[in-house]
């Protein structure tokens, strides 16, 4: 029965001779156009770049510090991993079943119902496309602003008449970032499976290179009791409550281990593609995981004045981890050089992590443009000759870009869009795994990987954590809450959700019809 259900919906293939990978393209709707030559391998390294957790624990550590400190890190670390291990799984779970650079939306689309679909595909896929542009917006201006530490303590540190960069000065280094990652991603396939797999390298290698050198260098070290028991409440905001507290300290973790479905969107260039893209996707999270806890917790042996190191008038500018492998190294050896060193190891990822974001989010577009969703389809949608989706990699850069203008009027709002590079996409890989244990739960025909009979009771969960997740970064992050404390998180995901329905319903639902077939029935 369920095999009929797929052939009734599905083109047959023309070719039966075709590579495995191209008939199964065609039974989905679509012909081959983008170059298939991603391995397994390459397959990981994207999502594992795109995670880094390397770059995302350095840049959101201040979160942590302040709610929770140490434990709300190590300790919610597991919590966080087990919770988006199960999201990753039912998320390679359909993978398998529907291999296309679509991804979500796709997903969405074929497990919704005949009824539901278009309207599901529309919202999954502007959730995840938006939110996509805000994850490289949010991974390049953290770079940015990395840079611009870099360059104050090399320079003397804040206290020590060191260069601190305007605002203007940030927004250009940013842009240049953005241009480079541009041009990177404008070069064929095998160069941008380097790319990656130098990222995945480099995340790798980094994070163990750190972790030795933290505890090998640190004069005055943290004691493990500290490290997995002490609850920071002296936060500065009004907030006392410790469950809100450490409820507040996983956003840290979250916003670390996420971007996983580049793996599914890189899917119609990668061999072997219902096989790899699940694996790349469970893979990337299981090795992001571990090394991601070992690093938070050589992290955490530093932290031992947490007041200090998140004090805005440090040599750092409040830049907690900065300003700890500074003074570490200032200490044990009187110069803070090598601190700087190892900023520059975690510049580096933070880089490469970038490019790999707009490798991701430029087929994501280039798929939802091939259906006909994004204004102006018919520009976005064209490969030059190097089978390379050009005009939507510099799409990527533009808005990603444009994005970032806010940060010259609030710095308040601002912060508010980048959690959209958390909850946007999030609640994109949520959509299709709620239909997977709705909509779908008796007529879903795996692929090649399935959890069998744990399919609906991880999908639940996946689900039940997805929800979570977009609560607690729509809570107030302090107490009382004022013009320049006020979360606009839910404010701007709000935005797009009215955006993305209002379009549906004054416009798109006369049209859109959802994933659209490219070949001949």
């Amino acid at each position: 029965m369920a095999a009929s259900r797929r052939s009734s919906v599905e083109l047959p293939v023309a070719d039966p001779a075709a590579d495995r990978d191209q008939v199964r393209l065609r039974q989905l709707g679509y012909k081959q156009e983008l170059k298939r030559g991603l391995s397994v391998l390459s397959n990981f390294a994207l999502s594992f770049s795109i995670i880094s957790v390397l770059m995302g624990v350095t840049i959101t550590y201040n979160t942590g510090l302040r709610y929770g400190g140490p434990v709300s890190m190590t300790l919610g670390w597991f919590l966080v991993s087990a919770l988006n291990g199960c999201v990753a799984l039912s998320m390679a779970e359909i993978c398998s079943a529907y291999p296309t650079s679509g991804g979500l939306y796709y997903w969405s689309a074929k497990l919704a119902g005949k009824d539901w679909a278009p309207f599901a595909s529309w919202l999954t896929g502007w959730f995840n496309i938006v939110g996509q542009w805000a994850g490289t917006t949010s991974v390049d201006f953290s770079l940015a602003q990395l840079v611009q530490v870099i360059v104050l303590l090399a320079t003397g540190g804040l206290n020590g008449g060191g260069y601190m960069a305007s605002k203007y000065v940030v927004l250009a280094i940013y842009g240049a970032i953005l241009v480079i990652h541009g041009l990177m991603n404008s070069l064929p396939i095998q160069y941008l499976a380097w790319f990656g797999h130098l990222g995945a390298f480099w995340n790798t290698a980094g994070t163990f290179a750190l972790v030795i050198i933290i505890p090998a260098v640190a004069t005055e070290r943290a004691s493990p009791e500290f490290i997995f028991t002490h609850l920071n409440t002296d936060n500065g905001m009004g907030i006392h409550s410790k469950a809100y507290i450490l409820a507040l300290g996983l956003l840290m973790s979250q916003y670390s281990l996420i971007g996983y479905d580049a793996s599914a969107h890189m899917t119609e260039e990668t061999k072997n593609a219902d096989w790899s893209g699940p694996m790349g996707i469970v893979t990337s999270v299981a090795l992001s995981s571990v090394l991601g806890w070992i690093y938070l917790v050589a992290l955490a042996s530093l932290m031992t004045d947490i007041p200090y190191l998140l004090d805005p008038g440090n040599d750092a500018g409040g830049y907690a981890v900065a300003q700890a492998l500074y003074d570490a190294f200032h200490r044990r050896f009187g110069s803070g050089v090598g601190g700087i060193v190892c900023l520059g190891i975690v510049a580096v990822t933070t880089f490469l992590c970038g490019s790999a974001c707009v490798t991701s989010n430029s087929r994501m577009g280039y798929a939802f443009s091939r259906d006909g969703a994004v204004p102006f389809s018919h520009v976005w949608y064209k490969v030059n000759k190097q089978e390379v989706p050009l005009n939507v990699v510099w799409l990527s850069v533009s808005v990603a870009f444009a994005m970032a203008l806010t940060s010259l009027g609030s710095q308040v709002a601002f912060q508010a869009m980048l959690s959209v590079a958390t909850v946007g996409p999030y609640i994109a890989y949520g959509l299709p795994i709620v239909f997977r244990v709705t909509t779908a739960r008796r007529s879903f025909v795996p692929g090649p990987f399935h959890l069998g009979r744990y399919g609906l009771a991880v999908g639940w969960v996946a689900v039940a954590w997805v929800a979570t997740v977009t609560v607690l970064f729509s809570l107030p992050v302090a107490y009382p809450v004022a013009e320049d404390t006020f979360n606009y998180a839910p404010v701007v995901v709000g935005g797009v959700l009215l955006l993305s329905v209002g379009s549906w319903v004054l416009h798109a639902r006369f049209w859109f019809r959802g994933p659209l077939t490219n070949v001949d029935a």
